[in-house]
């Protein structure tokens, strides 16, 4: 930890730059006008299945998860395995809702959620309270991804912030050339060096340590097995989680920037492909405990300055030489690239067509349109810079736990939006708020440090996902609400969608 490894850095480096390479190449990429937002902002709606299951995989399975994901089972055990489940969830609940929202987003030129709401409910205040919440989760996401790559810089021994920046200033150039074709292209490399250095280690390092048997035999078994008080925890943090994984923003601009409805659909038959990813990444949380890196001194400055997360890196360390060391800590870095990239021209069009042409400029053209995203995707990647460099990486994590409670929220008005117009437009943003509230002060009440909030039903505490109890008491206002409003008529506003629209 206290010196370079030279050899790793390397192979890091020359990684890296084969990356930014690609990412400046990509503008020339199926050209087009960049200086219109749905062809920077969504690559002109024209990938196929291959590029958008290299985009999506590139989505959703963050630098963060391949640190994260491993620390929580080396620290938790088994109920760090609920990401498991909750991608089995997902992939069919995408399949049926998902095309939905492409068909008719295609068809008014829909580039956000927060457009589709703006469409459905004529309600310019429930699309902003869509935006606002979508740009507010994605913020601490995006900051997660500097995590990822300042425990791997770490863990070479490489210190301070500049090289954390200069990483993101070449991210944030080549985003704003290339648009939404920089991280898709480069999402193919980042997978296939992810594919690679997972199977090696679920190959190579059970070898070093006399096999899987051996693994699990050096687990507590409390950690291999659930307890009867985490059943409910466990399985409201899958279903809620699935939920929320393709309300955020950058998971909504990789399904609309497909080609076609059946694009979505093969990729959601293929998807499942990277649940294997997952388990396989979990498991590295087990390694690392049957290792036992936390207990080694050579790991202690970086088990003590990362935590957890240094669990991963430590196992690496531990286990491969420098090369190989480097080629897979250019994994995850890159696999922070992609989605930070993703993450921030989400947020930007959140930004640009919800509140900026909503609010201040609604005649704004094209090209202004497009600058202004431009602008704001640098202003999102540098605020995250900030907030990494400026405060602890602790508040970055409270506030990540903080956004799967607030992105959750936006489901009455996307998903059940998809299917009715029941619920009324005014009781939809009552419930929000309500939703949004109770899960904040539900995460308030646990210091921002857990995901899991027991509720008290009669003589019984229920532990479960807080976003799931906010969910439910959101739900509860807006159908209360409902049922009044449409019971005095209040207006309901016009529907700009149809039902033809939506590809039944």
């Amino acid at each position: 930890m206290n010196e370079v490894d030279r050899v790793a850095l390397a192979v890091f480096v020359a990684l890296f730059a084969l990356v930014t390479v690609l990412g400046f190449i990509a503008a020339r990429w199926r050209r087009a006008d960049l200086d219109q937002l749905h062809e920077w902002g969504l690559g002109g709606r024209r990938f196929g299945t291959l590029v958008t299951w290299f985009l999506l995989g590139g989505d959703l399975y963050t630098a963060y998860t391949f640190v994260a994901v491993p620390a929580l089972v080396y620290g938790a055990g088994a109920l760090g395995f609920f990401a498991m489940p909750y991608t089995i969830i997902t992939y069919p609940f995408v399949f049926v809702v998902m095309p939905r929202l492409w068909s008719v987003s295609h068809k008014h030129g829909y580039i956000t959620a927060a457009d589709f709401v703006r469409g459905r409910f004529d309600s310019g205040l429930l699309a902003l309270a869509v935006a606002l919440t979508g740009i507010l989760a994605t913020m601490p996401y995006i900051a997660l991804q500097l995590v990822g790559i300042q425990v791997v810089l770490g863990a070479m021994g490489i210190r301070g912030d500049f090289p954390l920046i200069i990483a993101f200033v070449i991210l944030a150039a080549y985003t704003y050339q290339s648009g939404l074709r920089a991280p898709a292209l480069i999402a193919v490399v980042k997978d296939a060096i992810i594919y690679v250095t997972v199977l090696a280690a679920v190959v190579i390092i059970p070898l070093k340590l006399g096999g899987y048997r051996a693994i699990f035999d050096a687990v507590p078994a409390k950690k291999l097995i659930l307890a009867p008080q985490q059943f409910t925890a466990y399985s409201t943090l899958a279903l809620g989680s699935a939920l929320a994984l393709f309300l955020y923003p950058h998971s909504v601009t990789g399904v609309l920037s497909s080609s076609g409805r059946a694009v979505i659909k093969r990729n959601t038959a293929m998807l499942p492909a990277y649940s294997l990813l997952l388990g396989f990444i979990a498991l590295l949380g087990t390694m690392a405990v049957a290792a036992k890196v936390g207990s080694s001194p050579a790991y202690a400055e970086g088990f003590g300055r990362y935590g957890a997360n240094f669990a991963v890196p430590a196992l690496f360390l531990d286990s491969f030489p420098s090369w190989f060391v480097g080629f897979s800590f250019a994994a995850i870095a890159v696999g922070a690239l992609v989605p930070a990239a993703i993450m921030s021209i989400a947020a930007a069009s959140l930004f640009t067509r919800n509140i900026y042409r909503e609010l201040f400029r609604p005649a704004c053209s094209g090209k202004e349109e497009a600058t202004v995203a431009k602008v704001a995707s640098l202003v999102v990647k540098f605020g995250a810079l900030a907030f990494i460099v400026a405060l602890k990486k602790e508040y970055a994590i409270a506030l990540q736990l903080l956004g799967g409670v607030w992105i959750l929220q936006t489901f009455p008005s996307i998903v059940l939006g998809l299917y009715t117009r029941w619920l009324h437009r005014w009781g939809l943003l009552a419930g929000w708020a309500v939703g949004m509230a109770t899960g904040t002060w539900m995460a308030w009440t646990l210091s921002f440090k857990a995901p899991v909030y027991a509720v008290h039903l009669g003589g019984a505490s229920v532990p479960g996902y807080a976003a799931l109890w906010a969910l439910i008491a959101n739900l509860t206002v807006a159908v209360a609400l409902s049922v009044a409003l449409n019971a005095l008529g209040v207006s309901r506003g016009n529907d700009a969608t149809h039902r033809q629209d939506y590809g039944e």
